[in-house]
């Protein structure tokens, strides 16, 4: 018999926002897996659910590379998957713990594919987190949709190319991943003329939370730190 799969979303990156279910599961499974960066064996989901965490519950790091190479991608998901795979076809119950929420640009979405074609029969069960996007609003108070508005989240890790397209029909645009290309994403504001109309957030809910409407100081920010977004509302930040 194959264990389940669980896809746990432990949210932004206050402890206290992770939810029940979550701590539920995470108690009861028999291995848990998080991500890490390929450059270290950091885990901020890891250190989010820690104190949650049985003591003799196995933990692996999976090494995921920051890059656009399909190659190396391709290389790092399968052997990964292995991994996952191997525990899975003990009978045991695995964990894989993922910021934010785990359908939401999160690595569980394609980890999940590999597993599934490997066993197809594997049960897969994904608790919910609260999004960076949710947690940044409600830090800088800014709210996302109101009344007949729409809002759109799109990536910034290659800029923002697409910020022009999305501002034509969106009411709200939520740019996540703002700081590998931050310049080219302030130059794109710049140029749809919403430079009085962004909030930057970043670290929200950690030490060195960030929270930034001033356009200008934001252009001092070369490179902000990873876990870091932009709201943009066409209507104006108090609309």
């Amino acid at each position: 018999m194959l264990g389940t799969l669980y896809g746990i979303g432990v949210g932004p990156g206050d402890p206290e926002l992770l939810t029940l279910k979550a701590v539920k599961i995470i108690k009861q499974v028999a291995h848990v897996f998080a991500a890490a960066s390929s450059k270290n064996d950091y885990s901020l989901a890891l250190d989010i659910v820690r104190e949650h965490l049985p003591k003799d519950t196995p933990v692996d790091h999976l090494d995921f590379p920051m890059t656009f190479n399909s190659e190396r991608l391709e290389s790092a998901w399968q052997a990964n998957c292995e991994k996952v795979v191997g525990i899975l076809r003990q009978g045991k119950d695995v964990a894989f713990l993922t910021l934010g929420d785990p359908m939401t640009f999160s690595t569980f979405i394609y980890l999940m594919r590999k597993i599934r074609k490997q066993l197809p029969d594997v049960t897969v069960s994904t608790v919910p987190g609260i999004t960076s996007f949710q947690a940044a609003a409600a830090c800088a108070n800014v709210p996302l949709a109101e009344g007949e508005e729409a809002f759109t989240i799109i990536s910034g890790a290659k800029g923002g190319d697409r910020l022009k397209e999305v501002v034509s029909f969106s009411d709200n645009v939520v740019l996540m991943k703002a700081y590998k290309r931050f310049p080219h994403i302030l130059d794109q504001i710049r140029q749809t003329g919403l430079q009085d109309s962004c909030c930057f957030v970043s670290r929200c809910g950690q030490e060195g939370q960030i929270v930034e409407s001033d356009f200008q100081k934001l252009q001092a920010f070369e490179q902000p730190h990873y876990l870091s977004l932009m709201i943009i509302k066409k209507r104006g930040l108090e609309s």
